[in-house]
């Protein structure tokens, strides 16, 4: 199972751009594409989304239900 990290490393090689290019397309800072590829976890869900959606993907929060 990839993990949100290891997607967007491979997907971002796929298309040949640097970790700057592509921060520079999808509109969010450098930082924030490091981190991503770093699989940090403390990420800001709609910088995340802005990313994904270069390749058409998109995440959402999850609703948990109480017992």
């Amino acid at each position: 199972m990839n993990t949100l990290a290891d997607f967007v490393k491979e997907r971002r090689k796929a298309v040949n751009l640097t970790q700057e290019e592509f921060a520079e397309k999808t509109g969010v800072a450098l930082t924030v594409i490091r981190k991503i590829e770093q699989g940090k976890t403390n990420l800001n869900l709609d910088k995340v989304n802005l990313v994904l959606l270069m390749f058409g993907h998109e995440l959402a929060p999850v609703k948990i239900q109480r017992i």
